[in-house]
């Protein structure tokens, strides 16, 4: 097992990386900018560096001081998170350069699953159904070949992109010239990458993803299924579950098997969630994530598992203490994202000092936040203040205890969508289950209407 672990990142994730580490007895390090110097994930780690001033790039983007604050403080190994450099192939590269594990696969692994279009050719080799669509597109003339070939409505996408970003929908040949380049320019922005691929739309799927755990041993296994078709017109999720409800069971069956193959197809290690748009009877591969996942905590209160204690005990060389035969799922769990956000104007992000924070508690609820009442939201990170995941015997119990812990909340000095979250859970068409992609567009075109 490791000596020491430094965190390379923040927020939430990083609290929730040092608290795995020290229940296995591993010492741990924070980096932070400026603007975070009175985090939560900083006071609770045992050692803590400042990498820079407030804006990533300077800070939580900043490879080499990143670098030398796990060297100076003695690391062994560096957990990346999500998000950040945790899908950075050339991070892991340097990490592993220097002597120290990253936690997580290997580079090469990486780079393939990273890059969407590689990704999708490893997994049609796989016999991996994949959506209709291209490998990289040079021009928009190729991607309008690409689009009257499969038929509109088609989806422009980043290869590099994640988080909605880089990615536009494209309904009439006259919209693609702007789509292309609009989606490009966004790409280039944030990922430095503006290749571009093309690939059919599919109308309101469900977006349903596959977590797997897969050691250095040959161990491989799936713990179940996640619904997280509740996603905001950005392509950015706001509440998840597990498993998905209203799935037919052959189906279910058939999502496990195929994420099963795909990580032993691309040789992967460590935890890493599959992404399938699932329409009726067809499922399509989408993408992998090739890190731990914001949703994580419904999967490990379904299935009893710590997700990131695994990461750590796997990268460390341990195998899988558990087989497929173990993993069996029991209950529900659904989990709200709190955004300082402003649902009301277009998810507007929102800044500033949080006069008052409290989060509730009770049975079947877990609160997985790094802050607190008198902590500063900075404008330079994702607006995520909190996740409150509740668990219970049934799906309907589980949005019970969720609605009354929504309620139990109170967060002032900045907008949230703690409100907004407890209209979704509310509507009938979400609490009947088995809710596409387009049906929060819908709800919010619906909710703007004039009574």
């Amino acid at each position: 097992m490791f000596k020491k672990v430094l965190i390379a990142n923040r927020g939430e994730i990083a609290l929730r990386i040092n608290r795995a580490c020290h229940e296995l007895g591993v010492a741990t390090v924070a980096i932070f900018s400026e603007a975070d110097r009175n985090s939560l994930h900083v006071r609770y780690a045992d050692e803590a560096f400042c990498v820079g001033p407030g804006p990533v790039v300077r800070s939580y983007l900043n490879i080499p001081n990143i670098i030398s604050a796990a060297l100076i403080s003695g690391c062994d190994a560096i957990h990346p998170g999500y998000g950040f450099l945790a899908e950075n192939a050339r991070f892991a590269e340097i990490a592993a350069d220097h002597r120290l594990t990253f936690i997580g696969p290997s580079p090469a692994v990486i780079a393939a699953m990273g890059d969407k279009a590689t990704a999708r050719r490893l997994m049609r080799e796989a016999g991996i159904p994949t959506t209709p669509g291209s490998d990289i597109v040079a021009s928009v003339e190729e991607a309008r070949a690409v689009a009257e070939g499969i038929g509109y409505p088609v989806l422009l996408k980043a290869t590099a992109g994640g988080g909605g970003k880089g990615m536009r929908e494209v309904h009439a040949p006259e919209d693609l010239a702007t789509a292309f380049a609009t989606a490009r320019a966004e790409a280039e922005a944030s990922f430095k990458d503006g290749r571009m691929y093309v690939e059919k739309l599919i109308v309101n799927p469900r977006h349903i993803e596959v977590q797997v755990l897969a050691d250095e041993h040959g161990g491989v296994v799936h713990l179940g299924e996640r619904d997280c078709s509740v996603q905001k017109p950005s392509h950015q999720k706001l509440i998840e579950e597990a498993p998905a409800p209203a799935l037919d069971p052959a189906l279910r069956d058939r999502l496990h098997d195929i994420a099963l193959t795909a990580t032993r197809a691309v040789g992967y290690t460590n935890a890493g969630t599959l992404e399938f748009l699932v329409h009726g009877e067809q499922l399509y591969f989408m993408e992998m994530n090739t890190r731990i996942q914001v949703e994580h905590p419904v999967t490990e209160l379904v299935y009893g598992v710590d997700l990131v204690k695994e990461q750590v005990r796997i990268a460390a060389g341990e195998p899988l203490g558990f087989s497929q035969e173990d993993m069996h799922p029991h209950g529900h769990a659904i989990e709200v994202r709190v955004n300082a956000e402003d649902a009301d104007h277009n998810f507007a992000p929102a800044a500033g000092l949080l006069t008052t924070v409290v989060f509730p508690g009770g049975p079947g609820i877990r609160v997985d936040t790094h802050v607190y009442g008198g902590a500063v939201v900075p404008p330079f990170y994702d607006s995520m203040l909190a996740k409150i995941i509740a668990v219970g015997r049934t799906r309907e119990s589980a949005i019970l205890r969720m609605e009354r812990a929504l309620g139990e909340t109170r967060i002032e000095g900045v907008k949230t969508t703690v409100d907004f979250s407890r209209e979704l859970l509310a509507d009938p068409e979400f609490r009947a289950g088995g809710v596409g992609v387009g049906w929060l567009p819908a709800f919010l075109a619906r909710r703007a209407q004039p009574v």
